[in-house]
């Protein structure tokens, strides 16, 4: 049986009065962490679950300090970690023979590089696992600056196993900027320069397109009105009162109506939606 740890609680306020909080907090030994597990895994125990976290936050905020490149608020970063790790105890099994925080690097790195990947740029830069691995290797690849040499991108590819092609799209995906699409955007010389609600045409109100716009719609208004009355008269009263008017109504309102089951109502309403699909896809 473990003894009960006292933890302190993480203060809240600035970065580093929370980082120097997390790096005051007492580490367990072996046996004391197995007991806490072991009373989480078999109890679900809460008060050892807290006790497994706060112990290892130190470890969050390590890992969360390799990844200040990316641009991202470091109290971001470790948020995320702390999710992860939370994550990893929960998911912890004491009899594997291996530490805790061996077995929560994995969770606390997946949990911020899914947070990088989402909030690093407006477009996505990494979709595909060999995209995201690629993402997370290709800046400690670089030995110099400026655009891979072909032997540096087959080297790169080999290293991680990827295809060349895949490691020039993340480098040149990685070397774009995101730009707003209005407001002044501003180059190395402070010259004002276009952006694209500058030079984007606006077509929505183009004559032609108004008037395409209208008689697409007229086409499309004739050919249901030419499609409604090929139907007999309850199944066009039917799709009416279910579709066409103001005020929905019901199958079961429709079945009072017509003296029939709701079943009846759905099946009469279903073949006329064939019949007009079939009829409008002709007329298209």
């Amino acid at each position: 049986m473990s003894k009960e740890i006292a933890l302190p609680a993480l203060p809240s306020g600035s970065m580093d009065t929370y980082v120097g909080a997390a790096f005051q907090l007492p580490m367990l030994s072996a046996e004391e962490e197995y007991g806490l597990s072991v009373r989480l895994r078999d109890h679900k125990d809460l008060q050892a679950a807290q006790t497994l976290i706060m112990s290892h936050i130190r470890f969050v905020v390590r890992i969360a300090r390799g990844y200040n490149g990316y641009g991202l608020a470091l109290p971001d970063l470790i948020q995320e970690g702390t999710v992860g790790l939370m994550k990893a105890v929960r998911r912890f099994d004491p009899d594997m023979g291996v530490r805790l925080v061996s077995f929560a690097v994995h969770w606390i790195k997946a949990e911020i590089h899914e947070y990088i990947l989402k909030n690093w740029r407006i477009v996505k830069v990494a979709t595909t696992k060999a995209q995201r691995k690629l993402f997370f290797n290709l800046r400690s690849s670089k030995k110099r600056l400026g655009w891979f040499s072909k032997e540096e991108v087959e080297g790169v590819a080999q290293d991680l196993g990827v295809k060349p092609e895949t490691v020039l799209e993340m480098e040149s995906r990685l070397s774009g900027q995101d730009i707003a699409f209005d407001g002044p955007l501003q180059n190395e010389d402070d010259q004002v320069t276009a952006t694209p609600a500058g030079y984007l045409s606006d077509m929505r109100m183009e004559p032609s397109s108004l008037l395409e716009s209208a008689d697409s719609e007229t086409h499309r208004r004739e050919g249901l009105t030419a499609a409604m009355k090929d139907l007999d008269q309850r199944s066009r009263e039917i799709l009416e009162a279910r579709w066409l008017g103001e005020s929905k109504s019901t199958l079961h309102e429709l079945a009072e109506r017509f003296q029939v089951s709701a079943e009846r109502i759905r099946q009469i309403e279903k073949s006329a939606m064939d019949k007009l699909k079939a009829r409008l896809s002709i007329s298209y």
